[in-house]
């Protein structure tokens, strides 16, 4: 963490932030996804930005430590250690960085020098340059001592684990597709690969719909912003609060129409939630939790929903309670299920809460929630009897 991110400027390039995470709290889910115990900074000094990434190392159960030289690192490593070594300014795909590693034996990665020089790396023979990222023996440490304190630590490793006989083992192509393999240098890099990094983890999968594809192009205009002031999603969960208390507020005054909208648009943030979530625990190197926050704000949208159509059907007199709830109720639960037996776009358009916010608005407008309710069940029921089903040829 000792190289400037470009000329003139004091800020390390480790510090430099793609999508609200420096790229050195990127490399430590990467440290996290290959199962390191301990995690060691070679930097000139402690820094608001370093003491934060210790605390996010010790909060995921590692040590944390600072070498300020190349000899201060070498008495922290001793023989039987495993070194992993991860250059300044890497910005890896943790799953890629894993499968190279499978076997657990001392590699140096390497790249083509052709278009890795281009890319920042160095070159350390006449086909090959450093990748960036190697596992060498502890003992390779040991050699520091006799080289200069401010020498380039990653560097030195390199040479000396080649001259140690450290096999060394490209890079595949399809590794470094896309920001699978970068090296950020500068601000434009990080900007640069920010956005392309965005659309990848962020790219729509298991069908579209109108809802998410809005609410995906609005992550991906106002993501990065969202994301560099910090807690985007917690955020936008808060707005999904508002809005559904909003939603709530129509149908208090008789205004289902409104309310149906404003649950729409509840159903559009909380897309937003899940899709900024998947970007933070992606760049911070979290599993998901058991349940999401954006699955529990969704039933809290499907609850909104359910009442406003309620608040939409006049209770006939003498009417049972069970018969007056039965057709938002039996809907509410066919939009949970059907989804889970058909696949594609099919069940992406019935998981779209922001239609079927807008269909029961246009409905609530001309009086007829009802029985729009009952025939888009019906539909449901037709839909989930005549469509391939989950897992058929």
């Amino acid at each position: 963490m000792t190289e400037p991110a470009g000329a003139g400027q004091a800020l390390p390039r480790a510090f430099l932030r793609v999508a609200g995470a420096s790229v050195a709290q990127h490399q430590l889910g990467l440290v996290l996804a290959l199962d390191c115990q301990r995690v060691i900074c070679v930097a000139r000094g402690m820094s608001p930005e370093l003491i934060a990434l210790q605390h996010a190392a010790e909060d995921a159960g590692l040590q944390f430590y600072v070498a300020t030289d190349a000899r201060q690192l070498s008495g922290l490593v001793t023989a039987n250690d495993e070194l992993l070594v991860i250059g300044d300014g890497l910005f890896a795909d943790p799953a890629k960085v894993v499968s190279l590693f499978e076997s657990r034996v001392p590699l140096v990665l390497t790249l083509p020098v052709e278009s890795a020089l281009a890319a920042g790396f160095e070159r350390i023979d006449l086909n090959r340059a450093a990748a960036g990222l190697m596992r060498v023996p502890g003992h390779v440490a040991e050699s520091l001592h006799e080289l200069p304190a401010d020498c380039d630590v990653p560097s030195a490793l390199t040479r000396i684990a080649l001259q140690s006989g450290v096999p060394m083992r490209d890079v595949p192509s399809a590794a470094r597709v896309g920001t699978g393999w970068r090296l950020i240098r500068s601000e434009a890099e990080a900007y640069a690969v920010e956005t392309e990094w965005l659309n990848e983890q962020l790219a729509e999968t298991g069908g579209t719909s109108p809802g998410r594809s809005v609410a995906r192009l609005a992550v991906l205009s106002l993501g990065s912003s969202l994301l560099h002031a910090g807690n985007a999603s917690n955020a936008l969960a808060i707005a999904v609060l508002a809005v559904i208390v909003m939603a709530g507020g129509f149908g208090w005054f008789g205004l289902i129409w409104g309310g149906f909208l404003f649950a729409a648009f509840a159903s559009l943030l909380v897309e937003g939630v899940r899709l900024l979530r998947l970007a933070e625990r992606q760049a911070m190197g979290q599993l998901p939790p058991v349940i999401p926050r954006s699955d529990a704000l969704a039933w809290l949208v499907d609850a909104t929903i359910g009442l406003l159509s309620l608040a939409a059907i006049s209770r006939v007199p003498e009417e049972s309670l069970i018969s007056w709830i039965f057709p938002p109720t039996i809907l509410m639960l066919l939009l949970v299920l059907v989804p889970n037996l058909l696949t594609g776009s099919i069940a992406a358009w019935i998981r779209d809460r922001a239609v079927l916010g807008v269909a029961l608005a246009l409905a609530a407008l001309v009086g007829q929630v009802q029985i729009t309710i009952e025939v888009l069940s019906i539909g449901l029921v037709l839909a989930a009897l005549a469509l391939p089903m989950r897992g058929q040829d």
